[in-house]
């Protein structure tokens, strides 16, 4: 479960991921959840930004991770990219 991103709030640290068997996957998305989240949420990257699955978070934290990802989805679709090539992923961190 390689980790792509790492987006800290004052509040929340966000866990942006990628399952290793994602690489079986043809259409760009990330799992995002907090620490020690069971059931994360899934969101498309393509062909436009959408939810997939809300999991374990509320509507609003919802809202705020698909901002997040609007916001870095050219940083996240490379980071796809480079997992769908089977390159190395280097963590972004932002902080926010």
């Amino acid at each position: 479960m390689p980790k792509v991103l790492i987006y800290i709030t004052a509040k929340i640290i966000w866990q942006f991921l990628f399952y290793n068997t994602d690489y079986y996957e043809n259409r760009a998305h990330v799992h995002v959840g907090k620490r020690d989240t069971q059931d994360l949420c899934k969101i498309w990257l393509e062909p436009d930004t959408e939810l997939a699955k809300k999991g374990d978070l509320t509507d609003s934290q919802v809202k705020e991770v698909l901002e997040i990802v609007e916001n870095h989805k050219d940083q996240l679709m490379q980071q796809w990219q480079n997992f769908k090539a089977g390159n190395k992923i280097t963590i972004i961190r932002i902080k926010h």
